[in-house]
């Protein structure tokens, strides 16, 4: 999500929905009103972190449509806002992940109760509400730095420069996934998976190890502790943007 950028989908382009565009460009919100057709949504994805579809009639939805915006608001970790009558909003609702629904307006709709929640969610996403958080751990400082600088414009990123910091620093906080230098000093990253998977609080963490060894025998010994997976750490910025992007959404 990189912009405060809305859509509004709709059967057709009707008063209320004018008004309901007027209303969020008014509080500041780029959005626009797209025919609800895959291709003329597809056209308008570029940047958009929510999605408003504006239902005058269920059938707005039909199977080809509904899959696509499933799809690619998971994968771009989009939400959405439904308005509608109470039985097509229950309608809808069935077929939708709860978990992309921001909020949901029956109509006719309270207009300052929707700018209110268009408001509200750029507010959160700016604040990085919606980011995925990760833990970087390794004991080179550089290292460090230059995985936080790849991945903050994507994620909250957060960082420990030892297995026993880390360790600490779980014991108040959680994140949604765990890059785990494997070669450390002193407690290793595989005693440091040992650590996380013993305590109740942090087994279920994902952890994807990092390591500068690529021979077979090094890798073997790496995925013989049964991460979630492992990089090297030649990789570059956008494959490994790619794969995390990949692993966030196999593992939602």
């Amino acid at each position: 999500m990189s912009e405060n950028k809305m859509i509004v989908i709709g059967e057709k382009e009707s008063f209320i929905v004018r008004v309901l565009l007027g209303k969020a460009q008014e509080a500041g919100i780029k959005c626009e009103y797209v025919p609800a057709t895959v291709d003329d949504i597809s056209k308008k994805m570029e940047g958009v972190s929510l999605v408003t579809l504006y239902m005058e009639d269920t059938n707005i939805l039909h199977e080809e449509v509904t899959h696509y915006l499933i799809d690619v608001m998971e994968e771009r970790g989009l939400q959405m806002i439904l308005i509608g009558e109470k039985l097509d909003l229950e309608m809808v609702g069935d077929l939708i992940p709860g978990d992309l629904i921001f909020e949901t307006f029956s109509r006719p709709v309270d207009n300052a109760g929707y700018v209110k929640a268009v408001s509200s969610f750029f507010e959160k996403m700016k604040m990085g509400e919606y980011k995925k958080s990760i833990l970087v751990v390794d004991d080179d400082p550089n290292y460090l730095g230059l995985v936080r600088e790849w991945l903050k414009g994507s994620y909250k990123v957060f960082m420990a420069n030892s297995g026993l910091q880390a360790i600490k620093w779980l014991g108040k906080n959680s994140v949604d996934l765990i890059l785990l230098d494997h070669e450390m000093p002193i407690t290793t990253g595989a005693q440091v998976l040992e650590m996380l998977r013993a305590d109740e609080e942090t087994k279920s963490i994902p952890v994807m190890f990092l390591t500068g060894k690529s021979d077979k025998e090094s890798v073997m010994k790496v995925v013989s502790l049964k991460p979630e997976g492992y990089f090297l750490k030649n990789i570059q910025r956008e494959e490994l943007l790619e794969k995390l992007n990949e692993f966030f959404i196999l593992h939602k």
